[in-house]
C-alpha cells in the first residue's frame, strides 16, 4: 500500500521507479513508468542490476501482521515465522546484493514500527526512546538489523518507524471503521490504549523529505504529532460517519477470538515525530479529524 503510492508521487516528480516483486503479474494499476521486476526476496539474480543502477533503494517488504483478510488472521508459529523471514530475508539479501555492485546506492531507507518501543499507556517515545520486549518489538529489531550493514560501506541509511498508516485503499481503517457501517461502533477494550497514526499522505511526503535532504540519518519515526486513544479515534470515526459510539467491544472477546494478535488493537504507544519535526517536516494532516475527513 505505502509502496503503490510512494511510486507514483516519486514518478510524478520524474523519478525512474523499479518495483522488486514476488508477483509482478498480480500488480495491476500502477503508475505509468514504474518497472515491475522479479524476485523472490531470498536470493540473487538478474534484479541485481537494478541496485547498481538505483540512487535510493527502499525495503518495505514484509507479510502483513493483521493479515489479508478484514479481520487479523492469528499469530500461530508458523504466521510469526512468515512475518520474520518475509522481513528480514528480503534485507539481508538487498544488503549482500549492494555489497557487490561497483556502484552503490546513495540511500537506503529501512521500513520498520513504532511496535518496537513495546506497549506503555504512559510514556511518550521518541527515536531517543528504549526499545520494548514483547513479539512486535523483537520482531522489529530484526528488520531494522536486517539492512543495518550497509553503512559500513559509507551508505545513507535511514530507518522510518511508521505509525498506524491510515489510507482509503487499504490497510489497518478499513477493519476500524467497519463496524460504524453497521450502526456497531465503539471503544475496543477500555477504549484508553493510544494509536501512533499516520495519514497515508504524509506517509509518503515525509519519506520523499527524507530522501531529499541528504543530511539527515538513522531513525525516524513517522507518526503524526496529535496521537489518540481508542476511544477518540472512535469518537471522531462517529462523528465524520454520522454513526454511533456506544457498542463497546470487551477485550476478552477480542482476546478469544484473535488471540495474541489483538495486542494490535488492545495496547498501544504514544510516539511522537521528534526528528521529522525538528528537521523541519510539515504534516499535511496532523490532526485525526482532518485526516478522516479527507479519507472517507
Amino acid at each position: 500500500m505505502i509502496g503503490r503510492e510512494l511510486s507514483s508521487k516519486l514518478v510524478q516528480d520524474v523519478h525512474e521507479v523499479s518495483i522488486l516483486s514476488r508477483n509482478p503479474k498480480k500488480i495491476i494499476g500502477m503508475a505509468v513508468g514504474v518497472r515491475i521486476v522479479q524476485w523472490d526476496a531470498r536470493t540473487e539474480d538478474s534484479w541485481i542490476n537494478e541496485i547498481a543502477n538505483s540512487d535510493v533503494v527502499i525495503h518495505l517488504a514484509g507479510e502483513n501482521l493483521s493479515g489479508s483478510g478484514l479481520f487479523p488472521s492469528r499469530w500461530t508459529k508458523q504466521r510469526k515465522e512468515r512475518l520474520l523471514h518475509s522481513r528480514v530475508d528480503s534485507g539481508k539479501v538487498l544488503t549482500q546484493a549492494i555489497e557487490k555492485v561497483n556502484r552503490k546506492p546513495k540511500l537506503f531507507i529501512q521500513a520498520s514500527g513504532v511496535g518496537i518501543y513495546g506497549t506503555d499507556r504512559e510514556s511518550i517515545f521518541t527515536e531517543e526512546s528504549m526499545l520494548g520486549n514483547d513479539f512486535l518489538a523483537n520482531l522489529s529489531k530484526e528488520w531494522e538489523t536486517s539492512s543495518e550493514s550497509v553503512k559500513t560501506l559509507g551508505i545513507r541509511h535511514i530507518v522510518i518507524r511508521s505509525g498506524v498508516v491510515l489510507s482509503s485503499k487499504g490497510g489497518a481503517l478499513r477493519p476500524l471503521i467497519f463496524p460504524y457501517k453497521f450502526y456497531i461502533g465503539g471503544p475496543i477494550g477500555d477504549g484508553k490504549q493510544v494509536y501512533s497514526w499516520i495519514h497515508i499522505d504524509d506517509e509518503v511526503e515525509a519519506i520523499k523529505f527524507l530522501i531529499e535532504h541528504d543530511s539527515l540519518n538513522g531513525i525516524f519515526n513517522l507518526s503524526s504529532p496529535y496521537p489518540v486513544t481508542n476511544s477518540d479515534f472512535g469518537k471522531t470515526i462517529s462523528m465524520i460517519m454520522k454513526r454511533p459510539h456506544f457498542f463497546p467491544i470487551p477485550s476478552y472477546i477480542m482476546r478469544i477470538a484473535f488471540g495474541e494478535v489483538a495486542n494490535m488493537v488492545l495496547e498501544g504507544q504514544r510516539v511522537l515525530p521528534e526528528k521529522l519535526l525538528d528537521n523541519g517536516y510539515i504534516f499535511k494532516y496532523p490532526k485525526l479529524d482532518e485526516a478522516l475527513r479527507n479519507l472517507l
